[in-house]
């Protein structure tokens, strides 16, 4: 199981969005999301890697991406955007039968649920809670058809512990968690991950195969 430890980062107390990216410019040291679990079928391995510190009140990251082909059709929360050029984070209490999806594709929209499983019990998040998710994309937030070179964009994303339901002053030990890179819409489908996946048939929803991000 892969392990990673989360910094805090007091800096990151009370910061915009604009700030925090500024902090990753100059810190914390980057994490990668490089398991090509089923490279016979898809064998397209973008560059993707990340930063994650937090704050008293958030869990920040940081993702920086270089691919061949980028788009972004989706420009509305809770849509379809895992067809989109689209990094993610799917995490979970040691012992908690649900576990939480967030999606970003490359302008910052945002797909997020509480679930058991791909089709079991799923319950999208609130509004309110959906715009506690702040974002800040480097490639803006208007949406655009696939374009093709060696395009290189970042996005940094704030997650607050209550929409994880994390009270605050109570952060565990530990949470369970898989960093994903996907592009299922694109002309080049692809599905990195940062811990092993073992199924036949890329599935990121499968938390017997998280890792561990401790405090």
């Amino acid at each position: 199981m892969k392990t990673l430890f989360i910094n805090y980062a007091s800096e990151l107390d009370n910061t915009d969005i604009y700030q925090v990216a500024e902090y990753f410019d100059s810190n914390q040291m980057f994490e990668y999301i490089d398991m090509l679990n089923w490279a016979t079928q898809f064998p397209y391995k973008p560059v993707c890697r990340f930063k994650i510190a937090r704050s008293s009140y958030s869990l920040f990251i940081h993702f920086k991406v270089i691919e061949n082909n980028i788009r972004a059709l989706y420009s509305t929360d809770q849509e379809s955007v895992w067809e989109d050029s689209c990094v993610e984070l799917f995490c979970k209490q040691p012992g908690q039968d649900h576990y939480f999806n967030f999606e970003f594709n490359c302008i910052g929209t945002c797909l997020a649920t509480k679930r058991k499983g791909r089709e079991l019990d799923v319950q999208p998040l609130s509004e309110q809670k959906m715009k506690s998710i702040i974002r800040f994309a480097s490639l803006g937030n208007e949406p655009f058809d696939e374009k093709s070179g060696n395009i290189e964009w970042e996005l940094t994303v704030e997650i607050p512990f209550d929409v994880i339901e994390i009270p605050h002053g109570n952060l565990p030990e530990t949470l369970r968690a898989n960093f994903y890179k996907c592009g299922d819409g694109t002309s080049v489908p692809h599905y990195l991950s940062r811990s092993h996946i073992t199924t036949d048939k890329p599935d990121f929803h499968r938390p017997e195969f998280f890792g561990e991000l401790s405090f």
